[in-house]
């Protein structure tokens, strides 16, 4: 009562008293500060020197728990479609995350030899790292192999089609079995949507990819405060500027530990709300497979949430899971 729009957006109002032409620029004032009130508050930039040190002077200086022998991690960073550009940073805060605690040694690789037996065996957890394959198979062997062999695959090319079907299949089951023997596996956010129209691989993975909403920050609650990977945040919600995946498949199963929860309340403008309500959508989780073990988590789409050391020791805290060395809960 009493208060006018002088007094609400002084800043603006001011221009009422400014002569003509400047009363004329200030529909273009106006247009440019929502259009900079609307831009995502994290925008892409390449990997270099400053940020990986910047990454190393927050990392956790010592794991959650002394590795039980030397450990060996394989990053596999490969991608045949959608190119998250956060892809480089992230297999740098892997390999900061090993050097800084001492936990493993990394081992970044983008060839696909590396899933056969003899190969998987050398290590002793594989992270896939945002591998987004093509939307026909959402198979990253069959791109290499067939789909995209021009792209990716150009030392196949003298294999019969036939045959470089098999290997794709054979690759897949390599995986598949070294996780069920005892290997570890580590699903860094968009790698969810890999071998996604596969049931086996849902099943393992906790889930499979649906579609997400547009980015926006998002709000992630702690579902088991006291646990070992989660207890470092002491019960207060982590923030960051996501994109809100949604899971099918295998996920209405919650054959998992969910550790990290999503706030659902700011998507309510989405059509599938119904959906979204429908199952506790979590973002987070660990999970036995066979021998095995899996890590799951959808944070982060964009580099910057790595600068928050809470994420990193969640990270690192996920991977001595995942590696075999922190022994925990990881089933309900």
């Amino acid at each position: 009562a009493g208060i006018t729009i002088r007094d609400r957006l002084p800043f603006f109002t001011k221009f009422l008293d400014e002569p003509l032409f400047m009363k004329a620029l200030f529909p273009l004032l106006c247009l440019s500060v929502i259009s900079l009130s609307f831009a995502a508050p994290y925008q892409p930039f390449e990997l270099n020197k400053e940020w990986s040190d910047l990454i190393r002077s927050v990392a956790p200086g010592d794991g959650m728990v002394e590795p039980k022998k030397e450990r060996n991690v394989l990053i596999f960073s490969l991608t045949t479609g959608f190119q998250h550009w956060v892809i480089p940073h992230t297999e740098a805060v892997i390999e900061i995350l090993g050097q800084a605690s001492g936990a493993y040694v990394a081992h970044a690789s983008n060839d696909i030899e590396q899933f056969r037996p003899q190969n998987l065996r050398k290590f002793d957890a594989v992270v896939l790292n945002n591998n987004c394959p093509d939307r026909q198979d959402r198979d990253i062997f069959m791109d290499v192999l067939v789909h995209k062999l021009d792209e990716y695959g150009q030392r196949y090319k003298a294999m019969p089609l036939e045959a470089r079907k098999q290997l794709a299949g054979e690759l897949f089951d390599s995986l598949m079995t070294y996780v069920e023997d005892g290997g570890g596996l580590v699903i860094l956010h968009g790698a969810i949507a890999n071998f996604n129209y596969n049931d086996a691989f849902s099943e393992l993975a906790g889930g499979s990819f649906d579609y997400h909403p547009k980015q926006r920050e998002v709000t992630l609650e702690i579902v088991h405060p006291e646990h070992p990977l989660t207890r470092h945040f002491d019960g207060k919600s982590l923030v960051t500027y996501d994109e809100p995946y949604m899971f099918n498949r295998s996920y209405a199963k919650l054959n998992f530990l969910p550790l990290l929860e999503m706030d659902v309340s700011n998507l309510s403008e989405e059509k599938q709300f119904d959906t979204i309500r429908s199952l506790p959508r979590y973002t987070a989780w660990i999970k036995p497979h066979g021998k095995g073990r899996v890590f799951f988590t959808s944070p982060s789409h964009n580099a910057q949430d790595f600068e928050n050391p809470d994420l990193l020791k969640f990270m690192l805290a996920g991977l001595q899971y995942a590696i075999g060395d922190l022994d925990c809960q990881d089933r309900l």
